[in-house]
């Protein structure tokens, strides 16, 4: 019996997106989701997302990366989740779901996703960048320029490093132009460049708070992906971030079956 599939994108970064209410894909197929992934010989994508029931919950959210290995929290799809959640008939003024990192409130305005993300209760500076967690670890450095960045190799090699190892981390490079933030991100499990990271914009967000030292109470960070642009609202008490919400599209670019 065909598999019925739908491809999504938020900011570039795009998915395959299967309902599994009914339990017909099995987890472990980690040769399936990398297959599928491929941009050659598959549907293409840098992950895939399962939509699954989940006691107590609109549904639960299932991540492989391309590598076809289960991930950790995606903020993009995330967004993207919601909105095909919707298109499925599952209508709420306000979702809650389960991930990986554990439950998410969400509501969609306007066509545009806004996703809360976990409390942040800590960062850490190091020598020339910073590290946090946003559901998924990532690394933050300021740049002068980020087109000038060879995030491929550059990123690779943070992504490996020992300090971060054994489960490697994320790598974002963040230059600030005519006043406007600029991300690039290197993500682990795609093993390359993707064009938007929705943890790592909102890491980047973050760390942008605490490089410049802002002031106690609630903020909106805009960046610019090299897919678009996405937001980041949080509240700034003491050096700890909360009640975090991530702010963009997730958009259906086509439907097939398999």
């Amino acid at each position: 019996m065909p598999l019925k599939f739908s491809k999504y994108q938020g900011t570039g970064n795009d998915f395959i997106i299967f309902d599994n209410r009914d339990g017909r894909i099995d987890h472990k197929n980690t040769q399936w989701f990398r297959h599928i992934c491929d941009r050659r010989f598959g549907i293409g994508a840098d992950g895939v997302m399962l939509l699954e029931n989940e006691a107590g919950y609109d549904f639960k959210m299932v991540y492989y990366n391309a590598d076809g290995n289960i991930s950790s929290m995606c903020g993009n799809g995330g967004r993207c989740l919601v909105n095909y959640a919707l298109r499925l008939g599952i209508v709420k003024d306000e979702y809650t779901f389960v991930a990986v990192d554990g439950p998410h409130t969400a509501y969609v305005k306007n066509g545009i996703v806004h996703l809360k993300m976990n409390d942040v209760l800590s960062v850490t500076k190091g020598e020339n960048y910073y590290f946090l967690d946003t559901g998924s670890p990532h690394y933050v450095q300021f740049v002068e320029d980020v087109m000038q960045v060879d995030i491929k190799s550059t990123g690779a090699a943070i992504r490996y490093a020992e300090q971060f190892k054994p489960g490697g981390t994320n790598a974002n490079f963040i230059d600030c132009l005519q006043n406007q933030l600029h991300i690039r991100t290197y993500e682990r499990g795609v093993e390359d460049e993707t064009l938007s990271c929705g943890t790592g914009v909102t890491a980047s967000a973050l760390a942008y708070a605490s490089n410049n030292a802002l002031l106690d109470g609630k903020h909106t960070i805009t960046l610019q992906t090299m897919g678009g642009e996405l937001q980041v609202q949080f509240d700034l008490k003491n050096g700890q971030f909360t009640d975090v919400w991530l702010i963009g599209p997730g958009e259906l670019v086509f439907e097939g079956e398999i």
